[in-house]
């Protein structure tokens, strides 16, 4: 194989035009110039180092460039790499002059930034390929690969010679015939569940609790009474557990007092040095114990039961409360859980509930007083001043709460009353002191009278008389009797209280053993069996 200098020794040169020819012949110089390195290395320095370039001096304008830039450029593109095989011996000077003219026309790309990797030349290697070639999309039914044979629109299972059907096979036709069906015995099954769910009432209780949906067999009222079940069973959810969520009893109690529990008689809080921690508001036993004398007390919470229950059984340990509530007896609306108080089955003009959420009792507002909530501070008052209040309420035989909280609105109740109470012993006392300068100085008949016993004031049948002589407001007598009353109470629960406590979880272990022990004997009921296996002793 020859080198490459003999075929570019061999290659058919143009000869050079001088544009001034000179008396001495200057010898044809070579297009393609070369620029060698200068060899002019120093003992010291052996790196390579770039020789300088021509330079031509511009300002003599009387020296013409030797070298034309058009005629003789400094850079040949026909000297490529590329140009350099073996099959560039065929190529013209012509074809030389349009490669290098083509290679000089293309601008310059930007070197590719390899700080981030090598980028990939994939695109520019395949895409221009691809660009090139005329596009077309395959149809995947054509298995020839050949894009002339691709099927015509119009043609296959859209249309064509042959009905789409004849594409299907014997599965779709199962399938689309089982669907059908399907879809056939759902309409029918629909239609008879809506025939069913609007039949006529099968008691008359029912039809007395839906008035709006009577009977017959219209398609309104079947409509009705269809609607009306389905909200009864969609009530499963959202209505109280039970119509009456207090029992009856005869006699029915004066008044109740419905307690909310959370953040009002406890609180609750999460700390990472501690975790959950609850508290209990300062005087909440006095408060119970004081106010069961005159209330039928009942706790009524959102929280579930499995939470709250834990909760109550240690806040009352002794069952002063009589009635727990939990969140299966709140009604769900726009989620919400609200505090029905037309379900307790007790007289609204003689119940009063103290909640922290408006939202709670906003069906009964009349009924309700709303405290703050209480964050955990251990100086709270807030619950026991509460007490003279509900005791006024209690005893003086208020016809309807209602009014009398209505009478507080816009108020706080504690000092309100305080200051009512506070004007009614000012006119007490000044009654008294009217009455005592009325009355007679004592003489010696009435003294005589007096130590037999003759004259003293008639008794009003309540004991309140003495007191009424001795100054004191009806409101004071109350509070004393009230104070003897609890202090007994605290009296019998520090003597006795143990024992009720062991005597009370004696009655709930005998009563889960008693369930334990019907749950086994209705289970051994479906085998045949007349009971569980005798235990051995």
């Amino acid at each position: 194989m020859l080198p490459r200098a003999a075929f570019r020794a061999l290659r058919p040169r143009a000869p050079l035009a001088f544009p001034h020819t000179s008396p001495i012949a200057t010898p044809p110089q070579s297009h393609w110039l070369r620029s060698y390195a200068s060899n002019n290395r120093s003992s010291k320095n052996k790196t390579w180092k770039q020789s300088d370039p021509v330079k031509f001096d511009q300002s003599n304008k009387s020296t013409p460039n030797p070298i034309h830039p058009n005629e003789q450029p400094e850079f040949d593109a026909a000297a490529a790499p590329e140009r350099n095989d073996v099959s560039s011996k065929s190529q013209t000077p012509a074809d030389d002059a349009q490669a290098s003219g083509e290679a000089t026309e293309q601008p310059q790309k930007p070197l590719p930034d390899l700080r981030q990797g090598i980028p990939s030349t994939f695109g520019d290697e395949f895409g221009a390929a691809e660009s090139r070639s005329p596009k077309h999309e395959h149809d995947p039914n054509n298995i020839t690969e050949d894009p002339d044979k691709e099927p015509r629109p119009g043609s296959g299972r859209e249309g064509g010679e042959l009905p789409k059907s004849a594409y299907e096979t014997s599965t779709d036709r199962r399938r689309n015939r089982v669907a059908n069906w399907s879809y056939l015995a759902t309409l029918v099954a629909g239609g008879l569940g809506a025939v069913y769910l609007g039949r006529n009432w099968d008691t008359e209780e029912e039809a007395k609790a839906h008035p709006d949906a009577p009977e017959g067999w219209s398609p309104a009222a079947m409509y009705n009474r269809a609607a009306a079940r389905l909200s009864n069973q969609m009530g499963y959810y959202t209505e109280p557990t039970f119509p009456k969520l207090l029992p009856d009893m005869d006699p029915a109690p004066p008044m109740t007092l419905v307690l909310s529990l959370e953040d009002l008689l406890v609180h609750s809080e999460w700390t990472t040095q501690h975790g959950w921690r609850m508290a209990k508001r300062p005087g909440v036993d006095y408060f119970l114990r004081y106010l069961s004398q005159y209330y039928e007390l009942v706790i009524f919470t959102s929280v579930r039961s499995m939470d709250a229950d834990p909760i109550i059984r240690k806040l009352d340990p002794f069952r002063i409360v009589m009635w727990p509530l939990f969140r299966e007896a709140t009604r769900y609306e726009k989620g919400e859980y609200i505090k029905d108080l037309s379900c307790l089955n007790r007289d609204l003009s003689k119940t009063v509930i103290i909640d922290t959420d408006p939202a709670h009792v906003k069906l009964q507002p009349e009924n309700a007083i709303i405290l703050p909530k209480w964050k955990g501070e251990p100086g709270d008052k807030g619950l026991v001043a509460l007490i003279p209040f509900l005791e006024y309420l209690a005893m003086m035989g208020t016809a309807d709460v209602r009014q009398a909280i209505k009478s507080f609105e816009g108020k706080d109740i504690p000092v309100e009353f305080a200051h009512r109470e506070a004007i009614a012993r000012e006119a007490f006392n000044k009654e008294m002191a009217e009455q005592k300068a009325k009355k007679p100085k004592h003489s010696a008949g009435g003294f005589v009278m007096g130590a037999l016993g003759l004259n003293k004031p008639q008794s009003d049948g309540l004991g309140f008389t003495e007191g009424y002589e001795q100054g004191k407001m009806l409101s004071d007598q109350i509070r004393e009797r009230g104070q003897k009353q609890y202090e007994i109470m605290e009296k019998e629960i520090r003597e006795n209280g143990e024992k009720w406590l062991k005597e009370m979880a004696d009655e709930e272990k005998k009563f889960q053993e008693e369930q334990m022990k019907n749950m086994k004997t209705s289970a051994f009921s479906w085998f045949g069996a007349s009971g569980p296996p005798p235990e051995k002793k």
